[in-house]
């Protein structure tokens, strides 16, 4: 029998992170997640990235897994370039305009993981179990039982549900969600191109749906996330690799010279999920398992970790009785609303940005042309970009 305070089911980054920050506050915490233990970074890059805001790169400072992060493989990126291509407007942040050394880092997910798990292994009160599955769970007023399929039981008090966005203990509890199509599937692929990237995040709206090039430690390399209609994606898949590039290069319009596509592609649906309930009881959402959104910010994993940032934060300060409801209220509260906010936000610029209608044409091009030269907005808009 395995006994902690906190049981997080998924071992992903999210909650990998909750892991390590609950571990470090001398919270006790079994992490059960049915993947292999995160094996040390090859030489190719992986394909799923994260943009990590200065917010997340400051929540991984304070735990001590941002040097291996470092160490491994992360590229700062000192501007970020948006525009729409079928309108005069642009848009371009600067770090030296907000007086920041980088606006943010794109890391590999998979580097994120390794370092995590490397400092929770010197964590006495966690425990990790890979390559593990639960059979069932039950709770009770005060504890949370979880039986694994090796018929060894897991107490704890707080069970916390970061197995991602098609969640079963979401379900298993009845949290009901709002879902919404987004009728974009996105492409995911390492580019390399002819010009140097210069530690530029680029991303160009097209009429099916927004392209973002992501800079990689190689100065000529890119990690892509074209998110577009079901339909073209269905296109893009099936072109060969030299006609993928000569797509790429002038969806970007030419911005980095030739393209030149460097892994597989793969593809995935993208889907808004929003849970209208994160607690039951003993057993709280997280990450992925409480929200997804679409990438087109790249906000994503940042939203997941202030999730994780959110719930360390109470329960490390928490006075009395551990994960009390009235914890799980503040964290259900809190954490719902900047997900909403998020949520409606994404929406509003997918919306905005998608077709060739002419008035939401000029509409764009105005908006982002505005915000260009005012700098006042333009700084809040960079703010929000980077997690500020």
């Amino acid at each position: 029998m395995k006994q902690a305070q906190v049981c997080i089911v998924g071992g992903g980054c999210v909650g990998l992170t909750l892991a390590l920050g609950l571990a470090k506050a001398d919270i006790s915490v079994v992490v059960i997640d049915a993947s292999k233990n995160q094996t040390s970074p090859g030489d190719d890059y992986a394909l799923r990235v994260s943009a990590l805001s200065l917010a997340s790169q400051g929540l991984f400072e304070s735990l001590n897994v941002w040097p291996e992060i470092i160490k491994q493989r992360a590229t700062p990126y000192t501007s970020m370039d948006v525009r729409d291509q079928d309108s005069f407007g642009k848009i371009h942040f600067d770090h030296n305009d907000l007086d920041l050394p980088q606006l943010g880092h794109i890391v590999e997910n998979d580097i994120i993981r390794y370092a995590l798990i490397g400092e929770l292994e010197k964590q006495s009160n966690a425990t990790l179990l890979f390559e593990t599955r639960y059979q069932q769970i039950h709770q009770t007023d005060s504890d949370v039982f979880i039986t694994l399929e090796s018929g060894e039981p897991v107490i704890a008090k707080l069970l916390v549900a970061a197995d991602g966005a098609n969640s079963a203990i979401r379900k298993q509890f009845n949290m009901p969600i709002t879902f919404k199509d987004y009728d974009h599937h996105a492409i995911v692929a390492t580019v390399k191109t002819a010009d140097e990237h210069n530690n530029t995040a680029r991303q160009v709206f097209l009429p099916t749906g927004p392209l973002a090039f992501l800079p990689l430690p190689d100065k000529h390399t890119h990690s892509i996330v074209w998110s577009t209609s079901p339909e073209h994606c269905d296109i893009l898949l099936a072109l060969d690799d030299s006609h993928f590039n000569k797509a790429v290069m002038a969806a970007l319009d030419g911005q980095c010279g030739l393209c030149e596509v460097q892994s597989e592609r793969m593809a995935f649906p993208l889907k808004m999920r929003y849970a209208q309930q994160w607690v039951s009881g003993n057993v709280v959402l997280m990450g992925d398992a409480a929200h997804t959104i679409h990438p087109l910010a790249g906000l994503g994993m940042n939203l997941g970790l202030k999730d994780a940032a959110y719930l360390i934060e109470l329960l490390s300060n928490e006075q009395g009785e551990f994960a009390s409801a009235r914890t799980l209220r503040d964290y259900e509260r809190t954490r719902k609303l900047d997900a909403q906010k998020h949520i409606a936000m994404m929406q509003g610029l997918k919306e905005l940005f998608a077709g060739a209608n002419p008035l939401k044409k000029l509409v764009r091009g105005v908006g982002l042309s505005l915000v260009d030269n005012l700098g006042p907005i333009k700084h809040l808009f960079a703010k929000e970009a980077i997690g500020k």
